[in-house]
């Protein structure tokens, strides 16, 4: 059996006790890279960038872990390096969590260094799979501390392992088998300083998307306080023979302005299906003229066609429109959302839209033009929305 990853999501938040973000994620499957850096004013941010551009800038050829261990411990000799050579970024350092999915040995390598973690989840049941490089784990797995006294030790921040301090950095590898239905969670501890283990499984298992259980998580962490930078990266793999859902049906996605081209605003949708209507009222108008019984049953027969009609085009342009369409918005929290279909809700409540992704910025605080952006609820197409958050999160900071 070879496995595919079949839905994936990431964000990363400042949290509510932290003024900047100095945490830094990578994202391209099969690789996923989360490092969260340290070291005051900007050296944290600059620690943390500098490891996850070694994955961006190029990886080795080899088997996945040895692929890892190579990565990160050139992105250590770069941070030490800048370290060394700026007065401004001395002692600085981040963790990094990496992983890559081998679909056809099925296996997920992981390279780790620091207090960052990597977790499976499985038939409901998460395992931790990274051992954290800090003082207190030390200390509980020498039997100084219970695991409920590591919890809630002052000093569980401590680290004892990281990129950067000194010129080479010994590497934690793995090789973890993977299995259809198998979910990869890999964290900062801004989550796990915040949430136990087991409240993260609760959530992962019962989240009904990646993108869901991203923002769960993250929101949890801020609700229990969020004491520091919150990222999250998530991944499910299925049988590669299953069949993909969304890219298979979708057929051609449409691209920047010609979304408008094709008719498909949701104005054009709604004047098509008010032509036909208008149309089907003008024969069955003139069906009336006709006398008799035949006149009373093409009324009834026009009657129906119309209903049926207008229904059809209606489900035809909420169809199209809900595969195709994607627009910004503001969720129920007040931050800018990546939605897909129209932002319109039919009568009983049926909405013509369904949430996909919600980053860590408040629409409020953008620029006006931005914000017009976001409130405006233009159609585009994936690509032009997607671009258009990634420029909204670059204007603010959260990424590169």
């Amino acid at each position: 059996m070879t496995l595919r990853i079949t839905d994936q999501a990431f964000a990363t938040d400042t949290g509510r006790q932290r003024s900047a973000n100095e945490d830094s994620v990578f994202v391209r499957a099969p690789v996923f890279v989360i490092a969260d850096g340290m070291g005051g004013a900007q050296a944290g941010e600059v620690a943390s960038k500098t490891s996850v551009e070694a994955f961006e800038g190029g990886m080795p050829e080899g088997p996945p872990e040895r692929v890892l261990q190579l990565t990160i411990e050139g992105a250590n000799r770069a941070i030490h390096r800048l370290a060394r050579t700026d007065p401004n970024l001395n002692g600085m350092g981040t963790t990094t969590t990496a992983a890559i999915l081998d679909p056809i040995a099925e296996e997920v390598a992981i390279g780790h260094v620091g207090d960052s973690r990597a977790y499976r989840l499985r038939r409901g049941k998460l395992e931790r799979l990274t051992r954290d490089h800090s003082l207190v784990e030390e200390m509980r797995r020498k039997g100084q501390l219970t695991e409920a006294q590591a919890e809630d030790h002052p000093q569980r921040s401590i680290i004892t392992r990281a990129l950067g301090p000194e010129p080479e950095v010994e590497v934690d590898l793995q090789t973890v088998p993977a299995q259809a239905g198998d979910v990869f969670l890999i964290c900062s501890d801004g989550l796990t300083s915040m949430l136990d283990d087991e409240h993260i499984g609760r959530l992962l298992a019962r989240a009904t998307s990646m993108q869901n259980a991203v923002r769960a998580l993250i929101d949890e962490a801020n609700r229990a306080g969020g004491r520091d930078n919150i990222s999250v990266i998530t991944f499910k793999v299925v049988d590669a023979a299953e069949p993909a859902l969304d890219s298979a049906s979708e057929g051609a996605t449409l691209i920047g302005s010609t979304a408008e081209e094709s008719g498909l605003t949701a104005t054009e949708v709604r004047r098509r299906a008010a032509g036909d209507a208008a149309r089907q009222r003008r024969e069955d108008q003139a069906a009336k003229k006709k006398p008799g019984r035949r006149r009373k049953v093409v009324k009834r027969v026009a009657g129906a066609l119309a209903a049926l009609i207008v229904i059809g085009a209606i489900v035809f342009g909420a169809t199209y429109g809900i595969r195709h369409v994607w627009f910004l918005g503001t969720d129920d929290a007040g931050r800018v959302a990546l939605y897909r279909g129209l932002p319109y809700e039919l009568p009983f409540g049926v909405k013509l839209w369904s949430e996909k992704y919600s980053a860590p910025v408040q629409t409020a605080s953008l620029p006006e033009k931005r914000k017009d952006a976001v409130t405006g609820h233009g159609l585009r197409s994936r690509e032009d929305a997607v671009k258009l958050l990634e420029e909204i999160e670059r204007g603010q900071g959260l990424t590169r």
